[in-house]
């Protein structure tokens, strides 16, 4: 019987020759993440205390400090001194911070590496699963025990493949993709579930809108979003300078599915995500007349050189609407200097955004950028529950890069396709 992508690697890292949905077998973990929300301060430093206060492995171990930075108060910049101090204390070779989201950092330091598990403090860690890793997210708790032993265990999830065809049209992003699938699947349809992407559309994107992709699929419930590692994966992991040797794996023509999905690419509208859900999703044209008052570009979701770029496009020597702001956060130090230097900021910039660190602080409400009551968001980021950027009594809507570019210059939920 074929083996599915997630079964492969998940017998790769537990010694077996093959493993089935349902198996619960003990995992080596290629690489733990952890961060200040839910790093050292939480549970891990004290239960560590009481343990064993190592880590396994100082080069595997990675914590990166992106949603209280810059900190904006005594509060979080404690949190901010004790992740990093205890980082220093326990000999971590990778520690980051002020230099973007986890799940960006860890894709630009090497450590999404095809074949390999992933596990992090963060569901949307997810992210990785873009590389084709299996990479997820998981509590504090579970880190004690990753970070003390090297492994933890994990039950075979069954996999839904989600299979897109034909080619996007112009101005339709991989965002669409993903608020499409979320829209389809609902927001528990993939509860502990592998969400394999194929399709020629899938393969036809560069690793930045891949990365998209995958980081969303824990908005179905999805243990992993995965896609199988190809030439443009080994394009990306040689241009940031890999050469540790990886494996990638392919899932076999006959692999076994709970559930096949088949979407068209050339028909996919730019899809919005309404309030107070993910999977809450309508098509462009059918929100066009509501009122935005803020935009934001950023996020691990919506803030790489290729949604910056998308967002410039739209904006070049136009101004946004002058009753909305557009706040713009790229999604790490290296893509906002490699945007500077190619004019994308300057751009964004004259045409009325306020440009913020590369931060996770919009995005989860914690600073730079909150919503008031009554106000209304548009944001290329991932959630958009209650509360989630500002107010409770706010709203949020998630859209792609392309669609909040062109809303900001209207003032209006706008379809991009209709800018000129």
């Amino acid at each position: 019987m074929g083996k599915t992508l997630s079964e492969k690697i998940i017998a790769k890292a537990a010694g077996l020759e093959e493993v089935s949905a349902g198996d619960i077998v003990w995992v080596d973990v290629d690489c733990a993440m952890t961060d200040d929300v839910l790093g050292p301060r939480i549970e891990i430093a004290d239960r560590m205390k009481e343990i064993r206060d190592e880590v396994w492995d100082r080069e595997k171990a990675v914590i990166i400090s992106d949603h209280y930075v810059p900190p904006a108060t005594p509060k979080q910049a404690e949190i901010v001194k004790f992740t990093r101090d205890w980082s220093v204390e326990h000999g971590i070779k990778n520690y980051f911070e002020y230099i973007g989201p986890c799940h960006q950092i860890l894709a630009e330091k090497g450590f999404d590496l095809p074949g390999t598990v992933i596990f992090g403090t963060d569901s949307h860690t997810v992210t990785g699963g873009a590389f084709g890793a299996f990479s997820t997210g998981c509590g504090s708790t579970e880190m004690v025990g990753i970070f003390i032993t090297g492994q933890t265990w994990v039950k075979v999830p069954e996999t839904i493949r989600v299979i897109w065809n034909g080619s996007l049209q112009d101005r339709v992003m991989a965002k669409d993709i993903s608020l499409a699938t979320i829209g389809r699947v609902g927001h528990a349809g993939a509860t502990y579930k592998a969400v394999e992407y194929q399709g020629e559309a899938i393969r036809a994107l560069e690793m930045d809108e891949r990365m998209a992709i995958s980081n969303m699929a824990v908005e179905m419930g999805a243990k992993v979003g995965l896609i199988a590692a190809d030439e443009e994966t080994d394009r990306y992991l040689a241009e940031i300078g890999v050469t540790k040797p990886y494996t990638k794996f392919a899932a076999d023509g006959d692999a076994v599915y709970c559930e096949t999905l088949e979407f068209d690419a050339g028909t996919l509208a730019p899809q919005v995500a309404c309030p107070h859900a993910v999977d809450n999703v309508s098509a462009v044209t059918d929100l066009e007349k509501t009122r935005v008052h803020q935009v934001y570009i950023g996020s691990c979701t919506g803030g790489r050189y290729s949604d910056l770029a998308a967002a410039a496009a739209i904006l070049k020597g136009r101004k946004i609407d002058p009753g909305t702001r557009l706040l713009v956060s790229p999604a790490s130090q290296s893509i906002y200097i490699r945007a500077m230097k190619d004019g994308i900021m300057e751009t964004l910039a004259e045409a009325g955004a306020v440009i913020m660190a590369p931060t996770c602080g919009v995005c989860a409400g914690l600073h730079s950028g909150l919503i008031a009551n009554g106000e209304n968001c548009l944001a290329t980021s991932n959630r958009n529950f209650l509360g989630r950027m500002g107010s409770s009594g706010s709203f949020v809507y998630l859209s792609s890069p392309a669609t909040a570019a062109a809303s900001a210059l209207t003032g209006y939920i706008t379809d991009p396709r209709e800018i000129g």
